[in-house]
């Protein structure tokens, strides 16, 4: 079984913020299936879906995120995955401008709490993310409380397309292979897809 894990922090305060897009893509995967994310099982919010003809488990983990990967470690014990092969995890990103969606694999934290979690929890970073970008039109003062305010509404134009690309990415990873995802989202908007 594929996992697909958002992060975020739990509590209704958290819901529209930076830091939790991870949790609103769970959400609207989940609403595209028709599956409701309320199972509670490895300390996290879950849901079986199908996506393509692959059967997914859908999470949103309820440690907070600086202790995600103590649940992110439980849930692939529970099913018998394996990061390299069945993990995907979906995070914000400081470093990326609102509206961009990456995918990458094996790659370092770059200061991501949660991630960084995952990774110590795991003991490896041989897994898929997929990294949405945060980023300000304007420099902040401090990261952390941006991360944790509530998007302004000029904002959420840009959130909305972006939870749809997201949902969409993690589509194609389960069924066309991460490789094609990669080549099809990590381009640049007007660099043309490889063939």
């Amino acid at each position: 079984m594929k996992l697909i894990v958002g992060l975020g922090n739990p509590g209704i305060e958290y819901q529209f913020t930076p830091h939790n897009l991870g949790f609103l893509v769970i959400d609207r995967i989940a609403e595209q299936a028709k599956v409701e994310v309320r199972n509670r099982q490895c300390r996290a919010l879950t849901a079986k879906a199908v996506i393509g003809s692959e059967t997914v488990l859908l999470a949103k983990p309820e440690t907070f995120m600086n202790l995600s990967g103590l649940s992110v470690r439980e849930l692939l014990a529970e099913h018998d995955a394996k990061p390299e092969t069945d993990l995907v995890v979906i995070q914000d990103e400081l470093d990326f401008p609102l509206g961009t969606v990456r995918i990458h694999r094996n790659r370092s934290s770059a200061g991501h709490n949660g991630i960084e979690s995952v990774i110590g929890a795991l003991g490896t970073q041989d897994f898929l993310r997929i990294r949405m970008g945060v980023a300000p039109d304007r420099k902040v003062e401090d990261g952390m409380t941006y991360l944790l305010s509530p998007f302004r509404k000029a904002q959420l134009k840009l959130v909305d397309p972006m939870l749809d690309l997201a949902a969409e990415a993690v589509e194609a990873i389960l069924k066309e292979g991460p490789a094609a995802a990669m080549n099809r989202y990590n381009r640049k908007p007007d660099e043309p897809e490889k063939e």
